[in-house]
């Protein structure tokens, strides 16, 4: 249920967002405003608001599909705890994926992000963390390992981060990735002698 509850918010508030710019001007990420003005709300509310349809569309599928696999594993694994650990997953991605953009873009009053990408990528490694062989379907229809899928998604991100050549936040998807992997391991540090009998226990 957490899952959807996110979902709904999300849609709902993102929905404001485009029939009223001022609002999403409002909520998105941008550094300058955190540390000059102190608004630090936009370290969280930005993740709420999306470019258009399309890019929300995506963000929430990839969530509805992903996020009910972690509450079924952190359910079996953290029983009571497991919604509590859920939202800090995902607001922990929140936070962790604009880390380096909150630093490098301090003093860049013209840049501005939105969207739960870096969220959405936490939940999905940490799926990949809990079954790394369990196939992702690259453009819907090609089955690949998520450990392969994980590889190739964190070496892109790291290059187009590196380039800088359009508008994506590739190094909030890597950073957000990351934090969604190491996030059991932090709760439950035994977790990642599962993931390695997991990992080889394919070869």
């Amino acid at each position: 249920m957490i899952t959807w509850f996110i979902i709904g918010i999300t849609v709902l508030i993102s929905y404001l967002g485009f029939q009223n710019p001022a609002l999403a001007s409002k909520l998105q990420f941008n550094a300058a405003q955190i540390i000059h003005r102190k608004e630090y709300y936009r370290l969280v509310s930005h993740a709420f608001i999306h470019a258009g349809w399309a890019h929300l569309g995506v963000n929430m599928l990839v969530l509805y599909f992903f996020g009910r696999n972690i509450e079924a594993y952190f359910g079996y694994y953290f029983g009571r705890g497991a919604n509590a650990y859920f939202v800090l997953l995902y607001f922990g991605g929140i936070l962790a994926s604009n880390l380096w953009s909150l630093i490098k873009n301090r003093n860049n009053y013209y840049y501005n992000a939105v969207g739960a990408s870096g969220a959405v990528s936490a939940v999905l490694f940490a799926t990949i963390f809990f079954d790394p062989w369990q196939p992702l379907y690259l453009f819907v229809i090609l089955p690949i390992p998520g450990i392969l899928f994980a590889a190739g998604y964190l070496f892109y991100s790291y290059q187009m981060s590196k380039k800088q050549k359009d508008n994506v936040a590739h190094d909030a998807h890597f950073l957000g990735a990351v934090f969604g992997f190491i996030f059991p391991i932090l709760l439950k540090p035994e977790l990642f002698d599962r993931f390695i009998d997991h990992l080889f226990s394919f070869l």
